[in-house]
């Protein structure tokens, strides 16, 4: 018959769970303190700190007009490139050279360059349609439209074209203008010429009055009849 195992205490050393908090290190003093250079010590730090500050200012105002003088050449080669692409356009628009079969050249030439301006963030303008604003576009002529409004554009001459959200050409079009108005109906010369006597000063006589009969007094009459009875 087996004896049931009794537990026997372990009396090996457990090490102590409790942890004591860490102490700050001190550091390592130095030998010798750092000797601070007397030009350090003379130095005005609200005087350079405005001399840094004039600098830096200077500076962005230098980057400020390079970046806008790129802008500008940038813009007068755009300018130059979208009169290229004016000639090109009336060079397609030339008979002899549709004969001579260069009109599809010079088709894929124009594709070509309007792709590289587009890549540019240059884009034309579509005004057809449109109320004529002078800020995009320059009116150059009129045609009498009576079914649209006053100053739309109805053909547009020049293209213009947008340089991002900047106006790099003004486009020149030809807005629908009003019908000309008919002249007045001629009126009877006799009813312009009429005049109501009333309305004429006094002792000035209406050339449509009656002609009246001279009057002469009665001593006038008896003094002419005596002379003719003399003469007899």
């Amino acid at each position: 018959m087996t004896t049931p195992e009794t537990h026997q205490p372990d009396h090996t050393h457990q090490p102590d769970q409790t942890h004591e908090p860490d102490r700050p290190t001190q550091p390592p003093e130095l030998p010798h303190p750092l000797a601070v250079p007397q030009r350090a010590l003379d130095i005005d730090l609200a005087q350079s700190f405005s001399q840094l500050l004039y600098r830096a200012s200077l500076l962005q105002r230098l980057r400020g007009e390079e970046a806008q003088a790129a802008k500008e050449a940038q813009q007068e080669l755009l300018g130059l490139l979208i009169e290229v692409d004016d000639a090109l356009q009336a060079l397609r628009l030339d008979p002899e050279l549709e004969l001579l079969g260069r009109g599809a050249g010079i088709d894929a030439t124009r594709r070509r360059l309007l792709g590289k301006l587009a890549k540019a963030g240059v884009r034309p303008m579509r005004l057809d349609g449109l109320a004529a604003d002078p800020t995009l576009s320059e009116i150059v002529g009129g045609q009498a439209r009576p079914e649209l409004e006053p100053e739309t554009v109805v053909q547009t001459v020049v293209t213009g074209f947008f340089w991002h959200e900047e106006v790099l050409r003004r486009a020149q079009v030809v807005v629908a203008t009003a019908p000309p108005t008919a002249p007045p109906a001629a009126q009877d010369d006799e009813a312009c010429a009429a005049v109501d006597p009333q309305d004429l000063p006094a002792g000035e006589p209406s050339k449509n009055a009656p002609r009246q009969a001279r009057i002469q007094p009665s001593g006038t009459r008896k003094a002419k009849a005596r002379r003719g009875r003399r003469k007899r």
